[in-house]
């Protein structure tokens, strides 16, 4: 019988803001598709109010609520399947908008 944690418990999260520069923060961002394909599991994307968003738009942590939905949108088109968020309300709204660009015309 094996042992460990089945295949399908697992989500891999590729710690934006966790050891990394600000480049390669944004690479992480930017690439997370290639990650997502090359690790064959679903991915969580937790960039909300991280220092990326700060050092970009040089804001205070509180005030990063548009950064935080730019990498939501961005990650969505690239296949996430989980976000760690604060702004809960913004984001599922800004994923519900997301999908229906990318898939609502397909439907009618």
């Amino acid at each position: 019988m094996p042992t460990g944690i089945s295949r399908d418990r697992i989500i891999v999260d590729p710690g934006v803001g966790f050891g990394k520069t600000y480049e390669n923060n944004l690479e992480a961002i930017d690439r997370i598709d290639e990650f997502r394909k090359a690790m064959g599991l679903p991915v969580l994307l937790g960039a909300s109010r991280k220092s990326v968003i700060g050092l970009t738009l040089d804001l205070p942590s509180d005030d990063r609520l548009e950064g935080t939905l730019a990498i939501t949108v961005a990650g969505v088109m690239k296949g996430i399947s989980f976000i760690r968020v604060h702004d809960v309300r913004e984001n599922a709204r800004a994923v519900k908008m997301t999908e229906a660009i990318m898939r609502g015309y397909r439907n009618g």
